[in-house]
């Protein structure tokens, strides 16, 4: 599969790695729009919300245990931070595998986009 963040996350392609385990890696975003701009995806590729199955309930379950710990490690938790996905195109989705943005460190003003 030619998919960037498989790659990223089997380690192929470098990135500037802020949290992994089973399940989870995250790493910063190279275009960042806030102070603190990470990306959360799952290991195993996953398209989209859209193309999550019930087998993949651990997976996401993880996910958002992940995203909380790295909150707390980032020092955005005190504060508050926004976790923000997109599917597909219109919603600005540029890469077809399931990610979280988490965004910290400055006012995120409503709504967004």
């Amino acid at each position: 599969m030619d998919c960037l963040f498989c790659k990223i996350a089997a380690g192929e392609i470098p990135s500037d790695k802020v949290y992994e385990d089973e399940y989870v890696y995250a790493f910063n975003d190279i275009e960042p729009a806030a102070p603190v701009h990470v990306l959360v995806i799952p290991k195993k590729h996953l398209q989209s919300v859209s193309h999550i199955e019930d087998a993949d309930a651990e997976i996401i379950g993880n996910i958002f245990l992940a995203i909380k710990k790295i909150a707390a490690k980032l020092g955005i938790d005190k504060d508050g931070y926004r976790v923000v996905t997109n599917i597909g195109e219109n919603a600005g989705q540029t890469v077809p595998h399931l990610h979280f943005h988490v965004l910290g460190k400055r006012s995120l003003q409503w709504p967004p986009g």
